[in-house]
């Protein structure tokens, strides 16, 4: 008898000849393929009571095939207790609104005080289980600098469902940001390949050849005269893409530490010398890259109905916007 930890399928007639993973990921949509080939290679998987580890087996018909799911084992990962701001929460994901200054995901150099450590915390056991792992499942991230809303799924079933959509570009994301100059024209899609930028390997860069394929859409909010707020919506996910399209357009955004210059070495220059001293101190004042991400859409995992998420501009962002209107 089937059990919620065990699937059983018998391979139809028209199945015959495909590979047992293949078989498996193709009927069991919850699974993706490489957490299939896992299971086999854990000796999870039995054709007609036999453990198959072999991924490439051929299934012939009415063979029986029996997919044992394990228990999910603890991360290794420590749960912190770190202030969330949640926007949402149900039985299968989150939704978050990102502080400024908070990592993601744990990595060299950066180990803990994180997203996942703090949502390892706030989740505890409602998270059933991501690859094989009690963890929770990162759907796409935003730069430690960059604040606003990332969705995390609590189980394989939301987590594939939604990297789908990502992939698919049916995930909206669309975010606001604050850039030097006034972007001509005000509004536009900048399409390209990012990859890793030849001469600094720490940094991406729109390339010529090779690289991945990266779809901004943007348009003017507002012109303060030094800098601009843009709304920029994303077609595609690559890493720092609006940050390195706004810096294609020729217009930076306003903090950014790796793509645009410091703020106080610009303001040295002479187009700035009359500059009133209120913006002049709101531009130094703001340290980080002056981007937020401000609505997300999506189809829900389990309703499939469409759902979105508003996430206000955090204060810090709504002073210098107030600064610079003010002072233009």
């Amino acid at each position: 008898m089937e059990s919620p930890d065990t699937k059983i399928l018998v391979v139809e007639d028209d199945a015959s000849g495909e590979r047992l993973d293949k078989f498996l990921s193709s009927r069991l949509p919850d699974f993706s393929r490489s957490r299939i080939q896992a299971l086999l290679a854990q000796g999870m998987v039995t054709l007609s009571g036999k453990v198959i580890e072999d991924a490439a087996q051929k299934v012939k018909p009415a063979q029986r095939v029996t997919l044992t799911i394990p228990a999910a084992t603890p991360t290794h990962m420590v749960a912190q207790d770190i202030a969330l701001d949640v926007v949402y929460e149900d039985a299968d994901l989150l939704i978050i609104n990102k502080q400024a200054g908070l990592t993601v995901h744990p990595a060299p150099g950066h180990p803990d005080n994180t997203l996942v450590n703090a949502l390892l915390a706030h989740c505890g056991d409602s998270l059933s289980g991501i690859g094989g792992v009690s963890r929770p499942g990162i759907v796409h991230r935003i730069d430690k600098d960059t604040s606003g809303l990332l969705v995390v799924a609590k189980h394989d079933v939301a987590h594939n469902a939604l990297s789908a959509q990502l992939a698919d570009r049916s995930l909206s994301r669309t975010y606001q940001a604050v850039c030097w100059g006034k972007p001509a024209p005000a509004h536009g899609t900048v399409t390209s390949n990012i990859g890793r930028s030849p001469t600094n390997r720490q940094k991406m860069a729109v390339v010529k050849t090779g690289g991945k394929p990266a779809v901004t859409h943007y348009r003017t909010l507002e012109d303060f005269g030094v800098a601009s707020l843009v709304e920029c919506k994303l077609e595609s996910g690559r890493t720092h893409q609006i940050r390195v399209h706004m810096l294609h357009l020729g217009h930076p955004l306003l903090g950014d530490p790796i793509y645009g210059q410091a703020t106080s070495s610009r303001l040295k220059s002479g187009q700035y010398k009359n500059m009133p001293a209120e913006m002049r101190e709101a531009l130094i004042a703001f340290d980080r890259q002056a981007l937020h991400a401000i609505r997300m859409g999506f189809i829900h995992p389990r309703s499939g109905k469409h759902v979105e998420f508003h996430a206000p501009l955090p204060e810090d962002f709504k002073n210098l916007i107030e600064q610079l209107s003010a002072a233009k």
